[in-house]
């Protein structure tokens, strides 16, 4: 088997189109998940502390002045930004509840489908006539 007729192969299979759609909804669905955080829990949680939460950094040079936004000040020298690595985080957590969510969901779907019970599956052309020869034996005796 050639070396493009083996690639040609892996990637036509299922598992390689079924990751590739999968890293393409997580990419747009991670953008969800940080409009989520910034522009709807982020303005709630900066108003319970009074500041803009994404802008709250500790400065670890002095030619940094507090008050300034997060961009300007990293400009000016070396920022601790926990703000913005907790804005980080919240988004990590959120999301990796959501796929929580979603993969329990799929197992309680496959645990449910697994449990239902299936039609038997038809006999074959075998059994069948193995079936008529038994009965036209048992017509005779």
């Amino acid at each position: 088997m050639g070396f493009a007729s083996e690639f040609k192969q892996f990637a036509i299979k299922g598992n390689v189109v079924d990751l590739a759609v999968g890293v393409i909804i997580g990419a747009a669905f991670g953008k969800i998940v940080d409009s989520v955080v910034n522009d709807l829990i982020t303005p709630l949680v900066g108003i319970f502390f009074k500041a803009d939460f994404s802008n709250i950094y500790i400065p670890l040079s002095a030619k940094v002045p507090k008050g300034l936004a997060l961009a300007d000040a990293k400009k000016l020298g070396p920022v601790f930004a926990w703000g913005n690595f907790l804005t980080v985080s919240l988004n990590f957590v959120i999301l990796a509840f959501i796929v929580f969510l979603i993969v329990k969901g799929i197992n309680a779907l496959k645990r449910k489908e697994e449990a239902a019970p299936s039609a038997p599956a038809a006999p074959s052309k075998e059994e069948v006539l193995l079936t008529e020869i038994r009965d036209l034996l048992a017509k005779r005796v």
